[in-house]
């Protein structure tokens, strides 16, 4: 006897042997039962996930011998020959290789004569939405009002080809992509009927590459077996998928915790000789962060094959959740852009230099030191600021003392542009440094006068941040009283502006005044389009970075 594969031999027979889909099975079960049937239901979702099952199912139902029944016998004429699929009065009909109008009028011409054999002549159109547009027009008053021995169960892949005037016809279902949990369990059922032996880690692999599909999955089972030689086994399962070991994928959070990078990029030198997918190694590393975000939030996650609890607990110790965020965000994005890199190694390699890039602890580059997570406990004492990037500015500070003021730096009416430089600040803090103007010091208070139109960049933490920066500087404790409202003097991004606004009216002169350009207005009526106009920056990229 030839073998028979295990997405036909374990397809359902009946609606409790039916995995997900419950508010499907639900409204149909109560349908049957009350005898309030419609004549034609639509059932949509992706492939895989039971369309047609359920309907051959609901074919059963119908035509079973003991009556119109949500509980088929199963062993009659009719239930046995739907089964193996050749009941008369069940019409299947494949619309992707009949959409012509003339096949969809030989088919209706029958419509009209009774059932051969059943109570009600089914007919079961897949991929409905492949017909054609005559298709649907001959379709469209034998669907509206069908003799009552006929029933139409449609199944579809994409609804939203469908004509309207089809869908109002139709009693609608959309059947959801199953979960991993749901797909998992059922092949560790399939896998102790069959006598097969399957680790957890294995089905679990298999249950995620399945993407929601119950037939894909029981065919990469399938494909397992053979290839693992009957016994399935988590490493041969991950190299069959071209999947990455899920060790290798918790050491490249592991550096990113420690800032690593030149060790992500030796871990991703490692797994490129088992020639890796690396948009799935980018899909497991997003998975891993959104278990260990979810953990950080309540303090426990779902069942996660990749991390256990004890592993959970020391990722989310160690990434601050604003990291975590970071990282699951970078992920996502290079996943999306990978085919636009040079090479997928290398689209893997930016992806992972740019979660390093991006990490939020301050200008200098990143601490390798590993960093706890914040505690909510009341009281608690907040991270330690990261440490800077300047040397000359942590000598000045741990040299200098209260009061005393630091060493060759006493008080002086600052030049405010160029205290901002020298504060070494950046982000936002920089931002709401620039847009003030100093207008003088009483004692240890500085007061600036805020742009009224950058009103929004006041904040408490910011003008805290200002003030620990400038007592830095000047080695004393000093306090930043900020006013909203028009600044006295010319703050530094206003002269920003003029200078640069300056420097392109001058560049337009020289322009206008150039002998080539004046030759080529009186020749050929040519204008300048001042416009386009634009001066070079000559600043330091580094300059250009700290603003």
């Amino acid at each position: 006897m030839s073998y028979l594969v295990l997405a036909r031999k374990w397809r359902p027979k009946d609606f409790s042997d039916t995995v997900g889909q419950e508010h499907v099975l639900r409204a149909l079960t109560n349908a049957l039962d009350s005898e309030r049937l419609h004549h034609a239901y639509l059932f949509a979702g992706t492939r895989g996930v039971g369309k047609t099952t359920i309907a051959r199912i609901l074919a059963k139902c119908l035509n079973c011998d003991k009556g119109v029944t949500s509980t088929p016998c199963g062993t009659c004429s009719a239930c046995v020959e739907i089964d193996q699929g050749r009941f008369v009065d069940l019409i299947e009909v494949d619309a992707a290789s009949k959409t012509k109008v003339d096949d969809t009028r030989e088919l209706l011409d029958n419509v009209q004569y009774a059932p051969a054999r059943g109570r009600y002549k089914v007919y079961l159109i897949d991929e409905v939405h492949m017909l054609s547009r005559n298709s649907f027009n001959a379709l469209l008053k034998t669907l509206e009002e069908p003799p009552p021995h006929v029933k139409f169960l449609l199944a579809t892949t994409d609804p939203q080809k469908l004509p309207v005037t089809v869908l109002s016809r139709c009693l609608q279902f959309n059947l959801k992509r199953l979960t991993p949990d749901l797909i998992r369990d059922r092949l560790e059922f399939i896998c102790a009927e069959e006598s097969v032996d399957a680790d957890a880690a294995s089905l679990a692999m298999i249950a995620r590459a399945a993407d929601g599909s119950l037939r894909d999955a029981l065919s990469l089972l399938d494909q397992a077996i053979a290839y693992c030689g009957g016994a399935v086994e988590a490493g041969a399962v991950a190299t069959m998928l071209g999947t990455i070991d899920r060790e290798l994928v918790s050491g490249l959070l592991s550096l990113l915790a420690e800032a690593d990078a030149a060790g992500l990029l030796r871990a991703l030198a490692t797994i490129d000789e088992q020639f890796p997918d690396y948009a799935r190694l980018l899909d497991d590393l997003a998975r891993m962060l959104q278990r260990i975000a979810v953990y950080q939030v309540i303090g426990s996650a779902e069942h996660c094959d990749e991390l256990d609890q004890e592993a959970l607990r020391a990722f989310a110790d160690r990434l601050p959740p604003e990291d975590v965020q970071l990282f699951y965000q970078t992920a996502l994005i290079g996943r999306r852009d990978l085919h636009l890199a040079p090479d997928p190694r290398s689209g893997a390699e930016m992806t992972l230099l740019r979660m390093l890039a991006f990490q939020p602890r301050g200008s200098g580059p990143p601490a390798r030191t590993p960093r706890s997570r914040p505690q909510a406990a009341a009281g608690g004492t907040s991270e330690p600021p990261p440490v800077s990037a300047r040397p000359a500015a942590a000598a000045e500070q741990a040299s200098a003392t209260p009061g005393s003021g630091s060493a060759g730096r006493p008080w002086r009416e600052p030049e405010w542009a160029a205290l901002i430089d020298a504060l070494a600040l950046s982000g936002a803090n920089r931002l709401l440094a620039s847009n003030c103007a100093y207008l003088r010091r009483d004692g240890k208070v500085l007061h600036l006068s805020l742009d009224k139109r950058s009103a929004s960049l006041l904040t408490r933490p910011r003008q805290d941040a200002l003030a620990d920066a400038l007592s830095r500087h000047f080695g004393e404790p000093l306090k930043v009283d900020i006013e909203i409202g028009a600044a006295a003097a010319e703050t530094p991004l206003q002269a920003e502006a003029r200078v640069a606004d300056e420097k392109v009216a001058a560049a337009r002169a020289a322009l206008e005044a150039d002998p080539n350009v004046r030759a080529l207005k009186d020749m050929f009526g040519a204008t300048l389009n001042a416009d386009s106009v634009k001066v070079n920056d000559n600043r330091s990229s580094a300059d250009r970075s700290n603003r």
